[in-house]
This record gives structure tokens, sequence and C-alpha cells, in this order.
């Protein structure tokens, strides 16, 4: 399954064709360079390793220095991450090898691109050339209607009780109740003596890893490199989203 690191802009709307307002996610996904390419006759598995960002020169240390720079880049990527591939998604047939660096070439036709460069191919948003190490991935591989996948990680809440990081009901609010939002008895007393494993109780809320799947695309903006997705997805402002094909 392909897809794109990218980070939460925030939320807004968009009007649709009939005038209603449809609630949208900003995303800015990539571009984003595949740093390496997992093939099954070396590691087992298919997967492509894309990068996002990039580090400042001073918080570069030179193993990833020179992990980045056999695919052709100059910085350090500033988060990367794995996405395994499906069956329809198609390797070169030297992935190993960086994409050669050509010339900007601006006269070309509709339809065609530079050499070393991906180009999409209609509402699939398949790769043609196949992928390799040093190819660029942008908005451009999902397309308007599709359905998409989005990890991040959600925001911190702090210390939280029964109440609010589980949802209790909660004691009475009258009759003199001393325990309104406590969580009451959290275990037997005789048998078995001790507190099972798993109890819901208060403790630390948020910054966990959580998926929404089924999201649609509702508009792709090549130019800026931006996913407006329909809804909401994990995380606060300019958090890391990792955004798959379903």
């Amino acid at each position: 399954m392909l897809g794109l690191i990218g980070k939460k802009i925030g939320m807004t709307q968009l009007f649709a064709d009939d005038g209603t307002a449809v609630p949208v996610t900003a995303i800015e996904a990539g571009p984003c360079p595949i740093i390496q390419v997992k093939t099954e006759e070396r590691d087992g598995y298919r997967a492509v390793q894309l990068g996002f960002g990039s580090r400042k020169p001073k918080r570069s240390r030179k193993p990833g220095l020179g992990h980045s720079e056999k695919a052709g880049l100059d910085y350090v990527p500033a988060i990367i991450r794995e996405f395994r591939l499906g069956e329809a998604d198609e390797l070169a047939d030297d992935p190993h090898s960086p994409s050669p660096v050509t010339e900007p070439t601006p006269e070309l036709e509709e339809g065609e691109a530079a050499e070393g460069e991906a180009t999409v191919e209609g509402e699939a948003g398949a790769v043609e050339q196949g992928l390799r190490v040093g190819q660029v991935l942008t908005v451009e591989i999902f397309s308007e209607g599709e359905r998409v996948k989005v990890t991040g990680r959600t925001k911190g809440r702090g210390f939280q009780g029964v109440v609010k990081r589980h949802g209790f009901r909660g004691f009475p609010k009258t009759h003199g109740h001393p325990s309104v939002r406590l969580p009451g008895s959290i275990g037997p007393g005789t048998d078995p003596s001790r507190v099972i494993k798993g109890r819901k109780m208060a403790g630390q809320m948020g910054t966990e890893r959580n998926t929404i799947r089924n999201l649609q695309v509702v508009k792709i903006d090549p130019e800026r490199n931006l996913l407006f997705v329909k809804g909401a997805v994990p995380g606060a402002r300019n958090g890391w989203l990792f955004i798959g094909k379903q």
C-alpha cells in the first residue's frame, strides 16, 4: 500500500457542487523522495522507505547523511517512514540504483515527464516507470474521490480521571455524595484480593497512535503539495501524518 508522509495544516471547509459545505482537513503531503527500496529477494518483503522534510545540518548525523546520499540527497529528511507495497505497485528493473539527475525540460507534451521523474496515470494514480531509489512521490499518486487511511498521534491530555479518560458515568451529583467523579470499587476484597489486569483507571491520556480509515480525498493541490480529506484526522497542527492507500 503506497502512501505519503505529511504534516497536518488544519481544518477548513470546501463547497460541493450543490453548495453544501464539506468539512475537510488540509494536509501538506510530500514531496517524499524514496530513500530505500526493500525487495523480496533481498529483504523478504516489498516496501519503500520515504523521507519528508529536512533536518538542520547541525542536527544531522553522519549515518543519516550516508544513508541519504545513497538516494542522491544532500540533506537528512526530518522523518523517515516505511510503506509496504501491494501487488499493483511495480518496481523498476534496478530499483536500488538512484534515479538519474537530468536538467529540467521546459517543453513537454501533456502526459509526459522528464527522465527520472514519476508519471501518474489517470484515476488509478499508479506510477508508470516503476519505483526506484531517488524517485520523488507527490500528492498526484492520489486522486479525488479516492479512499485513504491516515495515521497520526493523538493530542496529549495529560493525567486525567476515569470520567474523561474512559467515559465513566460517575456517582450521583445530589444528596451530598462526596465521590462525584471517582471510579468506585476497583476489585473484590476477599477473592482474588487484588486488582485485575486491564482495569480502567486514571492515568496518562492521549499521545497514542491512531488510524482513521475510509477518509475521502476531496481535493488535491499539486502546486502547493496539499491534500484535502473529508473529516478530521488525529493529532495537533504541524503533527506528522502517514497517508496510505486503502
